[in-house]
């Protein structure tokens, strides 16, 4: 079975909001399957965003996970994202999962994997995925030389990663806090 590639995510955090951006495609060896899809959500309700980038069935495993370590320590995003990757790292059926994810909330943004990586941009901006260092690339041009929102750089950037990434394409999903 050919690898499943694709996907770009990017949080950006500018003016006392966050928006989280994700493409729409799904790759299957060099064929495009799927050209809509929803790679990033809402939950705790509405106040956190996140999206992946891997295995679907391993990122719908990895929200659900995720969404009750959100429950169980009241809403606290840091310490629901070092517990979930704990858990991610040393759990037997949960080490094997193949995906990265972002997690946003007003205050900030971190970057979760299975290798029990935690990253906290210092920029207010992260990026995953296989388009991901373009979109991040873009995003800090913007925020450096523009007065753009969040929600703008977001989506500017994913489009301009979607020109780039044979596994990334334009049409983009936005969720925005704030």
């Amino acid at each position: 079975m050919p690898k499943i590639r694709g996907t770009t995510i990017l949080a950006v955090h500018r003016g006392g909001k966050a928006a989280l951006a994700g493409d729409g495609q799904v790759t299957l060896g060099s064929a495009i399957m799927k050209r809509t899809s929803t790679k990033i959500r809402r939950m705790k309700g509405g106040n956190v965003v996140a999206g992946f980038a891997g295995s679907t069935a391993d990122a719908l495993t990895l929200f659900d996970k995720f969404e009750s370590k959100l429950e169980e320590f009241r809403g606290n995003l840091r310490r629901s994202v070092v517990e979930l990757a704990k858990d991610w790292r040393t759990d037997k059926m949960l080490r094997k999962l193949e995906a990265l994810m972002i997690v946003a909330d007003l205050e900030g943004s971190y970057i979760v994997s299975g290798s029990g990586d935690v990253i906290e941009p210092e920029d207010g901006i992260a990026a995953i995925g296989s388009g991901g260092s373009y979109a991040l690339a873009a995003a800090r041009m913007l925020m450096r030389h523009t007065e753009l929102d969040a929600r703008t750089v977001a989506e500017e950037s994913l489009k301009a990663a979607a020109e780039i990434c044979i596994y990334t394409n334009d049409h983009i999903s936005i969720e925005e806090l704030g």
